[in-house]
Protein backbone atom coordinates (compact mmCIF):
# COMPACT_ATOMS: atom_id res chain seq x y z
CA UNK A 1 0.00 0.00 0.00
CA UNK A 2 0.88 3.64 -1.08
CA UNK A 3 -0.12 6.36 1.17
CA UNK A 4 0.87 10.23 1.02
CA UNK A 5 3.10 10.92 3.91
CA UNK A 6 0.60 13.53 5.68
CA UNK A 7 -0.24 12.91 9.80
CA UNK A 8 -3.66 12.05 8.73
CA UNK A 9 -3.25 9.18 6.89
CA UNK A 10 -1.86 7.19 10.09
CA UNK A 11 -5.32 6.84 10.90
CA UNK A 12 -5.61 4.95 7.16
CA UNK A 13 -2.81 2.54 8.06
CA UNK A 14 -4.37 1.87 11.34
CA UNK A 15 -7.61 0.89 10.15
CA UNK A 16 -6.18 -1.04 7.21
CA UNK A 17 -4.17 -3.20 9.41
CA UNK A 18 -7.00 -3.84 11.61
CA UNK A 19 -8.72 -5.32 9.12
CA UNK A 20 -5.50 -7.49 7.63
CA UNK A 21 -5.29 -8.32 10.89
CA UNK A 22 -8.80 -9.93 11.12
CA UNK A 23 -7.55 -13.19 9.52
CA UNK A 24 -5.02 -14.36 12.55
CA UNK A 25 -8.17 -13.62 14.94
CA UNK A 26 -6.46 -11.40 17.29
CA UNK A 27 -7.26 -10.09 20.76
CA UNK A 28 -8.00 -7.14 21.47
CA UNK A 29 -5.02 -6.07 23.09
CA UNK A 30 -3.69 -7.67 20.13
CA UNK A 31 -5.00 -5.60 18.01
CA UNK A 32 -4.27 -2.21 19.66
CA UNK A 33 -0.91 -2.79 20.06
CA UNK A 34 0.06 -3.61 16.49
CA UNK A 35 -2.21 -0.64 15.69
CA UNK A 36 -0.09 1.53 17.89
CA UNK A 37 3.28 0.21 16.92
CA UNK A 38 1.85 1.01 12.90
CA UNK A 39 1.17 4.61 14.24
CA UNK A 40 4.41 5.22 15.65
CA UNK A 41 6.18 3.97 12.04
CA UNK A 42 3.73 5.58 9.80
CA UNK A 43 3.70 9.11 11.93
CA UNK A 44 7.88 8.62 12.49
CA UNK A 45 8.18 8.39 8.52
CA UNK A 46 6.08 11.66 7.90
CA UNK A 47 7.80 13.68 10.82
CA UNK A 48 11.38 12.77 10.72
CA UNK A 49 11.74 10.51 7.04
CA UNK A 50 9.91 13.00 5.23
CA UNK A 51 10.19 16.10 7.55
CA UNK A 52 6.85 16.83 7.56
CA UNK A 53 7.28 17.29 3.37
CA UNK A 54 5.77 15.46 0.91
CA UNK A 55 6.43 11.83 -0.47
CA UNK A 56 5.29 8.67 -0.14
CA UNK A 57 4.93 5.66 2.92
CA UNK A 58 4.91 2.04 1.59
CA UNK A 59 3.70 0.01 3.66
CA UNK A 60 3.52 -4.08 3.54
CA UNK A 61 1.48 -6.76 5.37
CA UNK A 62 2.27 -10.37 5.30
CA UNK A 63 0.46 -13.48 7.27
CA UNK A 64 2.14 -16.56 7.81
CA UNK A 65 0.66 -19.00 10.37
CA UNK A 66 -0.06 -17.21 13.27
CA UNK A 67 2.76 -14.12 12.14
CA UNK A 68 1.82 -10.69 11.47
CA UNK A 69 5.01 -8.85 10.04
CA UNK A 70 4.54 -5.13 9.14
CA UNK A 71 6.89 -3.20 6.80
CA UNK A 72 7.05 0.47 6.64
CA UNK A 73 9.10 2.03 4.47
CA UNK A 74 10.13 5.87 3.10
CA UNK A 75 12.36 7.45 0.84
CA UNK A 76 13.05 10.09 2.93
CA UNK A 77 16.19 11.92 4.90
CA UNK A 78 17.27 8.18 6.50
CA UNK A 79 18.62 7.89 10.23
CA UNK A 80 22.84 8.76 10.55
CA UNK A 81 22.71 6.59 13.80
CA UNK A 82 19.97 4.00 13.98
CA UNK A 83 20.88 2.64 17.56
CA UNK A 84 21.08 6.04 19.17
CA UNK A 85 17.48 6.84 17.36
CA UNK A 86 16.47 4.22 18.94
CA UNK A 87 17.53 4.71 22.43
CA UNK A 88 14.52 5.66 24.66
CA UNK A 89 13.66 9.28 24.79
CA UNK A 90 16.37 10.23 21.88
CA UNK A 91 15.12 12.81 19.48
CA UNK A 92 15.84 15.07 17.09
CA UNK A 93 12.95 17.66 17.53
CA UNK A 94 14.63 20.83 19.07
CA UNK A 95 10.92 22.10 19.68
CA UNK A 96 10.36 19.43 22.66
CA UNK A 97 6.73 18.48 21.39
CA UNK A 98 8.14 14.93 20.46
CA UNK A 99 9.06 12.60 23.03
CA UNK A 100 11.69 10.43 21.48
CA UNK A 101 9.42 7.00 22.57
CA UNK A 102 8.49 5.63 19.07
CA UNK A 103 11.16 3.05 19.07
CA UNK A 104 10.50 2.44 22.22
CA UNK A 105 6.47 1.62 21.99
CA UNK A 106 7.57 0.11 18.50
CA UNK A 107 9.69 -2.54 20.49
CA UNK A 108 7.12 -2.86 23.66
CA UNK A 109 4.00 -3.58 21.84
CA UNK A 110 5.54 -6.09 18.76
CA UNK A 111 7.91 -9.31 19.28
CA UNK A 112 10.62 -7.72 16.83
CA UNK A 113 11.69 -4.75 15.40
CA UNK A 114 14.17 -4.54 12.79
CA UNK A 115 14.82 -0.58 11.47
CA UNK A 116 17.45 -0.23 8.54
CA UNK A 117 18.14 2.96 6.95
CA UNK A 118 20.70 5.08 4.87
CA UNK A 119 21.34 9.01 4.94
CA UNK A 120 19.37 10.02 1.87
CA UNK A 121 18.06 7.02 0.72
CA UNK A 122 15.52 6.57 3.51
CA UNK A 123 14.42 3.88 6.31
CA UNK A 124 12.50 0.08 6.75
CA UNK A 125 10.98 -0.66 9.72
CA UNK A 126 10.14 -4.02 10.23
CA UNK A 127 7.81 -5.23 12.87
CA UNK A 128 6.85 -9.46 13.59
CA UNK A 129 4.55 -10.25 16.13
CA UNK A 130 3.11 -13.73 17.15
CA UNK A 131 -0.77 -13.77 17.40
CA UNK A 132 -3.11 -15.72 19.16
CA UNK A 133 -0.26 -17.51 21.72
Amino acid sequence: MEIESLSKNEELARVVTAVFMSRLDPTLEELDDVKTAVSEAVTNAVIHGYQEGEGIIYMELQAEEQELTVLVRDTGVGIRDVKKAMEPMYTTDKSGERSGMGFSFMEAFMDQVLVESEPGRGTLVTMKKKIGR
